[in-house]
Formats: C-alpha cells, structure tokens, sequence
C-alpha cells in the first residue's frame, strides 16, 4: 500500500504494562460485538506488526460457564495471537467469577477485561454494561471476584462517564478498580445517554487520570486517525487509546497508529481500491475458515462493506450487489468491475459506524433510587447468549 510522508508526532507514549504484559506502542482494539472476531483481530494485528493488544468481542459468563457453542467459538484464539484477551460481560459476581476461574484454569486467554461500557438497551435493561457502575457496591463485589479469581492473569475494565451528566460515576468506579486490584482502566468519554452520538470529553479522561494515578488510563472516543490517537495522549495525559469505530472498514489504521506513536513519518497507510479490494476479499475469506463456510463467511462479512468502500466513487447499484453477494467468487467479481485505481479518497479518515445519539437509556425499575443498594439484579440479567 503507497505511504505517503505524514506529519511527525509531537507526542510520545511509554509502552503499556497490563500484568506481565508490554503493550507497545500502547495501543489497544477495542472490543465490538460481531466486529473483533479472530478474523478481524488477525487483518489488525498483520497491520500492526504484530504491536498492540487485541480484545476479543464481549463475550456473556453466564454463556461461557455454560460452555454455550457460539460462545466458545467466540473465545477461539489464532495460534500467532499473543497476548490472548478477552472481555467478560457480567452483573452476577458468584457467575463472573465462576468465568474468570474458567479462563484461567483452562487457560483459555492471558488477560481479562471486564465490560462496563455497553450502553445498548438489551444490555442496560438488566443492569449491565454502563448501567452497572452506578450500583457502587455491585461493581466492587464483580471486580473482586474476577481479579480473585483470575490469580495471575491481569484484570482491567472499560466503562463510560455515567448513565447520564446528573449520574456520573466514573470517578467512583476508578477508585473501585484501584482498590480491587485492577491492572488498567479506560473510558470512553461518553454517558449512557449519549450512546455514540455528539462529541466525546476527552476532559474526563485527563480527570480520571488524575483521580487514579496508581494505575494506567486508556482513552476512548473519537480516534479517527492517528494524530487523533497522539492528540487526545497530548491534552489527557492518558497512557494509551482504545480504539473502536475509527478502525471499521480500515484494519490499517493499526499501522498508521504504530508509526505514530513510533515517530516514523513515512508509514501511514493510504490505499487504493485495488489495495482495499484485496483486503475485503482476504477479510472475507478468514471469516469462511473461521465459521467452517464460505458462503456463511461472506454474508457475514456483508456488514463490512460500506465501511471499506466509504468515500470511493462506487455506484448505488454496485454498493448493493457487493452488499448481498455469497461467494468469494461473486465479490471477487463485483470489486473487479470497480475502477480499482481510484486513490484515497480525501475526508475518508473520518468518523464511520455508529454516530447517532440514543438519549433513551433503559434500566431496570428503581435504579437510580439508590447507587448502593443492589436489590433488583436478578438472575436474568446474565444473558444467555454473547455480544451486545
């Protein structure tokens, strides 16, 4: 792929230490349900060099104590992938900890990140993902099972700012994850409320940093290129970005992040169609292996092509066809037909996925009566199936 020069980084970051674990540059993929399975993990991770770590999609206790099929597919590590992470969703603490005893007797990863960042209503009705941390006394009961359980294998967590700006809770939870002995922490500089719409505070970032000095603050939020990723180190003090949407259709953003933070200045990735094309057949194609299927691979990779072909000159007709094709052979086909010289388009670096805000948070009934009192988590709030 051409790299044209790109401009130096002003900023530098120390290499992230999770456990016995060095992160460098510290740069992490984060976790999206039906996004960040082996085979996306594995185009990101060739990207990078092999730099950076890569998390698994959340994956549910409940489904992993139960050794639910899908789940323990989910769970399945690429023999190159090192260190192995994964992410617990959970709001039961005797379920989570049951989990992380699982991972770690069965050896089935090398590190655990536990989810309270989820704002999605299937999630936050029961009182998970970024509903949970409000309960105070919940979220230090999960956190204390899992970093007990996990023994040697480090612990960190994710979350967002609160439920909503009049139900704040990410400073409280910091404090919680130092006490409980969690390695990391990041945030996402979003409420509940806010979904992934409007502008992340990066502000909130640079406050828990400096509410918990003890332990090392990963940002989340609006990391659409590389210099964002330096940016938001410069203004936040943070240690390191997770990075989410910014990478949807463009794996290769892992290797303009390394250089970034490398201070390499001819390194950054700009492909042509004909580079992207290559990519979104090879994407494919690892999806087919991974479920055993071909045709089930490539549907399954349907999702994936608005976002690679994001700014391209591509026909209406021709984003549908490439759309709804179920074979290798047929996306092959329909890319071929593509003026595959066209360059980078300009502007193509910026936000994708999910933009919208959702100011509807759902939770249970009487949650915020009481941010301590954990009555109301009932037994059905562990769902039965992985993702969100």
């Amino acid at each position: 792929m051409s790299t044209p020069t790109a401009p130096a980084p002003s900023t530098t970051a120390r290499p992230l230490q999770v456990g016995p674990h060095t992160v460098a540059p510290p740069v992490v993929l984060a976790p999206m349900a039906g996004i960040t399975n082996a085979p996306f993990r594995t185009l990101c991770r060739e990207f990078s060099g092999g730099k950076g770590l890569f998390v698994s999609e959340m994956i549910t206790t409940r489904a992993l104590v139960e050794r639910n099929e899908k789940t323990m597919q989910l769970i399945h590590f690429d023999a190159t992938e090192t260190p192995r992470s994964i992410q617990l969703y959970g709001v039961d603490p005797v379920t989570v900890g049951k989990a992380v005893r699982m991972i770690a007797e069965e050896d089935l990863a090398d590190h655990i990140d536990l989810n309270f960042g989820c704002p999605v209503p299937k999630v936050t009705r029961k009182g998970g993902g970024s509903a949970l941390p409000y309960k105070r006394n919940l979220l230090r009961a999960i956190v204390r099972e899992a970093v007990t359980g996990a023994g040697d294998l480090p612990v960190t967590m994710k979350m967002r700012k609160g439920i909503d700006d009049d139900h704040l809770t990410y400073l409280d939870a910091g404090r919680i994850a130092v006490e409980e002995g969690v390695t990391a922490i990041a945030l996402h500089g979003r409420t509940t409320a806010q979904h992934y719409g409007g502008t992340a505070d990066w502000d909130a970032i640079a406050r828990l940093k400096e509410n918990v000095p003890e332990i090392p603050v990963l940002g989340n939020g609006d990391i659409w290129s590389a210099e964002d990723a330096l940016r938001m180190v410069r203004e936040t003090g943070c240690d390191g970005v997770v990075v989410g949407r910014g990478c949807l259709g463009r794996p290769w953003l892992f290797a303009d992040l390394v250089a970034a933070f490398e201070g390499r200045t001819d390194a950054y990735v700009r492909p042509t169609l004909r580079e992207v094309a290559d990519v979104m057949v090879r994407h494919a194609a690892l999806l087919g292996e991974w479920i055993g299927d071909e045709a089930r691979g490539v549907i399954d990779f349907r999702k994936h092509v608005a976002w690679y072909l994001k700014g391209f000159a591509v026909g209406s007709e021709m984003r549908k066809r490439l759309a709804v094709t179920s074979s290798l052979e047929a996306l092959r086909a329909g890319l071929d037909e593509l003026d595959l010289d066209q360059p980078w388009p300009t502007g193509a670096d910026g936000p994708r996925g999910r933009t919208s805000g959702n100011n509807r948070v759902v939770l249970p009934d009487g949650w915020l009566k009481d941010p301590y009192d954990c009555a109301g988590v009932g037994e059905d709030a562990e769902l039965d199936t992985s993702g969100g």
